[in-house]
């Protein structure tokens, strides 16, 4: 199976270099072993030279997720000139992908690439960092993580998981999902079958739906036999091109499950602390760039994609009624209070979000909302 790799390239050894290299290693046998149990190489450090391996939990080269820790390995091979390198590996190529987190931590994989709330059977403060229903939008979000206490929060709770955590891209407010059945009513929900992750997932259960959980691959027939009546997936840019509109009539809005999802890059601590204080600088900027690389691919295309889902396909848009919206908001502050008081860095973490969310509110009213409610008027403007 080829790789994917990405930065420069270090340099080959010559044949007097790896000669000399034979000539004077000690390999014990239980390290040869070691080697050959797996069929990828293994990290090498030569000449000052490191070569690290990524895991990710998407497909290769997958639309916005997948092609966020490209961008990450690039970055970080390029700013190191090749001194530090990482190969990309997709979910399934050393490790299923929802077992990267578990590939990192024991040093087989140094670095990975996925969404915290993956990781919530390990750690469950994990599912509050990567977002909270009718919590805070992407700019709120990475505000939190930068100022508001967010990266201490997801250190301490990564600590536990054998990683250091970057904060490596953002979907920003994803679509509210796919459905055959209209939702008119709080009650609709009521018998529904949906895959949705993470705590949006456990609103809908609180609700009186049925939460199923799918593989990707699995969704778009489960939806088109009527084994499940709706999904959620992420927005229009990967949900065209998965092909969801070929199997559910109506794309409702707004995303009030996961208003900005986090995507994380986590490092084994070992191999973090490893790092000299250049390397550490090139990683932590590399990340920086990438979380907002990975947000800019996102609109862009978003864009696009919902125009053609309308337009080429006829998928019927429909806005989740407001007292529906009310309903399901209240419902998940419960699901939230009772989950969080279950444990306590959980509750230590939404509080944290919490005491950030409700200035960011007072404030988003005079700023941003203010704005998109007077760019909505019906003024004439240049066309």
């Amino acid at each position: 199976m080829k790789s994917q790799k990405t930065g420069t390239a270090a340099k080959a050894p010559n044949k007097a270099e790896r000669r000399g290299f034979l000539r004077n290693a000690t390999v014990s046998t239980a390290a040869v072993a070691a080697m050959a149990a797996s069929g990828f190489p293994k990290p090498s450090l030569a000449q000052g030279l490191k070569k690290w391996r990524m895991g990710t939990t998407w497909p290769k080269n997958f639309p916005g997720l997948g092609t966020g820790g490209n961008t990450l390995a690039k970055f970080i091979g390029d700013a190191s000139a090749g001194k530090l390198t990482v190969e990309v590996y997709g979910g399934g190529e050393i490790v299923p992908g929802f077992e990267t987190m578990d590939a990192v931590a024991n040093g087989t994989l140094e670095m990975g690439h996925g969404a915290p709330y993956y990781w919530k059977g390990k750690v469950p403060a994990a599912e509050f960092i990567a977002s909270m229903p009718f919590g805070m939008n992407v700019m709120e979000q990475n505000a939190w993580i930068q100022f508001g206490g967010g990266q201490e929060l997801a250190d301490k709770v990564y600590r536990q998981l054998g990683c250091k955590f970057f904060t490596s891209g953002n979907t920003g407010v994803q679509a509210g999902g796919w459905f055959n059945k209209e939702i008119n009513s709080f009650e609709d929900y009521q018998g529904l079958k949906m895959h949705i992750p993470g705590l949006g997932g456990e609103v809908v259960k609180a609700a009186g739906g049925n939460v199923v959980s799918l593989r990707g691959g699995e969704i778009p027939p489960a939806l088109q036999s009527g084994a499940i009546d709706a999904t959620k997936w992420v927005g229009p840019y990967n949900d065209l091109a998965f092909g969801l509109y070929k199997s559910a009539r109506f794309y409702y809005y707004p995303g009030w499950q996961e208003p900005a999802t986090l995507l994380d890059n986590f490092i084994n601590i070992k191999a973090w602390e490893g790092l000299d204080s250049e390397q550490k600088a090139i990683i932590t900027t590399a990340n920086a760039y990438t979380n907002l690389f990975v947000l800019n691919e996102f609109v862009s295309n978003n864009n696009a994609a919902l125009n053609t889902l309308r337009k080429d396909h006829g998928v019927i848009l429909k806005k989740f009624p407001d007292p529906v919206l009310n309903g399901l908001g209240a419902l998940a502050g419960q699901v939230l209070r009772e989950l969080a008081a279950q444990d306590p860095l959980s509750q230590e973490v939404m509080d944290s979000i919490l005491k950030f969310r409700a200035p960011a509110i007072n404030y988003a009213a005079f700023s941003e909302q203010a704005f998109y409610n007077a760019r909505s008027l019906p003024f004439k403007y240049v066309r």
